[in-house]
């Protein structure tokens, strides 16, 4: 395995504008990916297995839930600094950062912001320790971009809750100890319930044959007349808006952690333009070269400024729905963009797992669709800046 001798590119200084403690968080989260990813990564992603082993390392960075309070497990941290540990932990690999996000954003959070009390205390904890790996069901075969067409659903049996349905391209699913499962009761209204693993009649076939996420675990939530407590209702918030809520605060993740992505890119294609000679010289001194590197640090700066100020909205409560929509499609964007222009800088070589653009590449499709895909984003700014729906 070749040396990490990755170097974060920043060029308008924004560690200027970062706190003492952003940049302990995220430079704990960089060594810890340099350390225990990088050396793994890309022998994981040809075996198309998830690391396991790194479980913990995820949770001593503080990727499990970090703005969760203390009083839960998390460590209570601002949004700046979830997203610089999602920006570090892309930067190795999307599928790590996709295990992360489930976990903080889509398991995690809805537990503390719609659970009760006695939830939050029995599973945030452990969730945040790694004890306990938690999935998010939402996607359905049929459901995509329209999860209001949802057709999973329960029924109340009197003294505990009936759930039948399925849930599709779930990250995590195949080593989940609990799910949160978005369902339509009765009358149509969507609500979240807590399953567990154990629980009869609950499955998680694992997804196999993906060229993308290969160092993540994809599956299915399958549930046949699963009994689920009544306890394990969320009950804090019902209706599309609360799955929605969730899925705000992944994408916020996204947006930071796909330019680490880019980052990873730029940095590998810069060091391979000052060592790769052609023509005797380095390809780095010809100008289709530096055009192409000079675009890339570009368009990763503007990134880089879009997010932090999007933290900052974050920080004060005052973040759109929108806005975070616009910054993933961005981030993906740029990021994918920036892959497929190193790959070609490095010939050949970017194709083999010597170097980590091609495997970027292949996550980034993923990332580009999940979470909102790109044209959905477009069409939310859309909405928002002309107050005319097109989805419909």
């Amino acid at each position: 395995m070749k040396p990490d001798l990755y170097e974060a590119p920043d060029y308008y200084n924004l560690d200027d504008l970062l706190t003492e403690e952003h940049k302990l968080i995220r430079d704990a989260a960089r060594a810890w990916v340099k350390r225990d990813v990088s050396p793994i990564i890309e022998e994981a992603a040809q075996n198309a297995e998830f690391p396991k082993s790194i479980i913990p390392g995820l949770a001593e960075i503080g990727a499990f839930g970090p703005y969760i309070p203390v009083e839960y497990g998390g460590a209570g941290l601002d949004q700046i600094s979830y997203g610089l540990i999602m920006q570090e932990i892309e930067r190795g690999d999307s599928g790590v950062r996709s295990t992360a996000s489930v976990q903080s954003s889509l398991v995690m959070y809805p537990i503390w912001k719609y659970g009760n009390e006695e939830q939050r205390k029995k599973y945030l904890p452990k969730l945040a320790t790694g004890e306990w790996m938690g999935s998010f069901g939402l996607t359905e075969p049929d459901h995509g971009s329209n999860p209001s067409g949802m057709v999973t659903h329960y029924k109340d049996m009197g003294d505990h809750y009936l759930l039948n349905g399925a849930k599709l391209w779930i990250s995590n699913s195949p080593f989940c100890d609990v799910a949160v499962v978005w369902a339509k009761n009765e009358e149509g209204r969507i609500h979240g319930l807590i399953v567990e693993r154990g629980m009869e009649g609950f499955s998680t076939p694992e997804t196999h044959n993906k060229w993308s996420l290969r160092a993540s675990a994809t599956g299915e939530l399958i549930f046949q007349d699963v009994k689920v407590p009544k306890e394990n209702l969320l009950p804090n918030k019902s209706g599309l808006g609360a799955p929605l809520g969730c899925l705000d605060s992944a994408r916020y993740g996204i947006a930071w952690g796909a330019i680490g992505a880019a980052m990873d890119c730029y940095d590998t294609a810069l060091r391979y333009s000052k060592e790769r000679i052609q023509f005797g010289k380095p390809i780095g001194g010809f100008q289709l070269q530096q055009k192409k590197l000079a675009e890339m640090i570009t368009e990763i700066t503007k990134a880089q400024l879009m997010v932090l100020r999007l933290g900052q909205l974050k920080n004060e409560d005052r973040a759109t729905s929108a806005q975070i929509s616009m910054a993933k499609r961005n981030s993906v964007e740029i990021a994918l963009k920036i892959a497929r222009e190193a790959r070609q800088m490095l010939g050949g070589m970017g194709i083999t797992g010597e170097y980590p653009i091609m495997r970027h590449m292949m996550n980034l499709e993923s990332v580009v669709t999940y979470e909102g895909t790109h044209d959905i984003h477009l069409l939310i700014t859309g909405l928002d800046v002309t107050g005319i729906n097109a989805f419909k």
